[in-house]
């Protein structure tokens, strides 16, 4: 897809000028969308994927907090940014409670290298859950406004189908091009509404299913910390190649290159020797990282119960009395089996030393 170039020169909005909301649009449960414009009539210039610094006047005192603009520069009358509250929000509550439209802000950026702007590929997976979709409909809008055909396949993840942030616009452009793929999955349904989409956390499987070609695309992925983890393991046991793969995080926005965080990522290296002893059976067996469990418990004679093979079914669940395994499941072992020790033999790599109670 062709990037579009834009240069508004001296009347892009610079950032000493404040910004006044002229709309405010509710999303969903404790989420919306506010809108801004230059007094001035100055235009936005930004990419999209980009944040948005706010300067908030909670009480207590003034707090500065990061947004990522959900509108696209490709109209750049206004900026947007999207912002739902957690337990704990401070400015987001403020803004939800007291930001009208017609009071003024200051406000910083935009900033941040969390866009396909500077990674132009044929074929685009977004992967986002919560208000992580934020940046990446951005990203959409700026495709959609392009003129061309997309081909992007759009993965989010949400806690019910009444919680999908811009579900209804998304649905609107996918409906009119064929390039424009939603897949969704939510983890319960809401109440007497029937729902024919995906269920459950994201996984291996699911993410197969989803986006068949997915080794072909470049991923752009934001969400919760423990979310974008989970699909970094997934996609590194898929074999994809990380080198395509780029995240932004609720916490902390990335200005530059030089602050983005070095991520330490379990990879299980063929190279890297191990060592699995079968504590009830008597026999310790050297192997590699890259070797599963259960296919070296079969190779020394030993019979763990399977099914699946792909961390699905849980047959195969074992309890590990030491060290450490790479596993990454397909939801056939719960949180509370994992902190009492047990793993699914078929998708567990040693790393190091290990004992398991076979």
């Amino acid at each position: 897809m062709a990037v579009l170039v834009k240069n508004f020169g001296d009347k892009s909005w610079k950032d000493d000028e404040l910004l006044e909301c002229v709309m405010v649009v509710p999303e969903v449960s404790d989420t919306a969308t506010f809108t801004f414009r230059a007094p001035s009539g100055a235009f936005f210039d930004f990419k999209p994927g980009q944040f948005l610094t706010l300067d908030l006047p909670v009480p207590g005192g003034n707090v500065q907090r990061t947004y990522t603009i959900s509108s696209s520069p490709s109209r750049p009358l206004s900026i947007s940014v999207t912002v739902k509250a957690g337990p704990d929000s401070i400015g987001t509550r403020w803004m939800l409670d007291h930001l009208r439209p017609g009071m003024k802000l200051k406000a910083y950026g935009a900033n941040g290298i969390f866009t396909f702007i500077n990674h132009e590929a044929p074929k685009y997976l977004f992967i986002s859950a919560g208000s992580g979709i934020t940046p990446v409909m951005s990203m959409t809008t700026w495709a959609w406004d392009s003129g061309e055909m997309p081909d992007i396949v759009f993965v989010h993840a949400a806690r019910a189908p009444s919680e999908i942030i811009f579900r209804q616009q998304l649905e609107n452009m996918a409906d009119r091009v064929p390039g424009l793929q939603l897949r969704f999955t939510v983890e319960q349904d809401d109440p007497f509404r029937t729902w024919h989409g995906y269920r459950g956390r994201l996984n291996q499987i699911m993410l197969g299913l989803m986006a068949p070609d997915y080794l072909e695309r470049e991923v752009f992925c934001c969400g919760p910390e423990p979310f974008m983890q989970a699909v970094r393991d997934m996609l590194i046991a898929l074999g994809y190649d990380m080198d395509h793969y780029h995240q932004e995080s609720f916490g902390a926005p990335v200005k530059t290159e030089a602050d983005a965080p070095v991520l330490h990522d379990v990879i299980p290296d063929e190279q890297s020797g191990a060592q699995i002893t079968f504590e009830s059976s008597g026999i310790t067996a050297n192997c590699h990282e890259t070797d599963t469990v259960l296919a070296v418990a079969k190779a020394n004679g030993l019979n763990i119960p399977s099914g699946c093979t792909f961390g699905l079914c849980g047959t195969c669940k074992v309890r590990k009395t030491s060290g450490e395994v790479h596993m990454v499941h397909n939801g056939g072992i719960t949180e509370d089996d994992i902190a009492e020790g047990y793993i699914l033999a078929c998708c567990s790599h040693p790393i190091g030393a290990v004992a398991v109670e076979v």
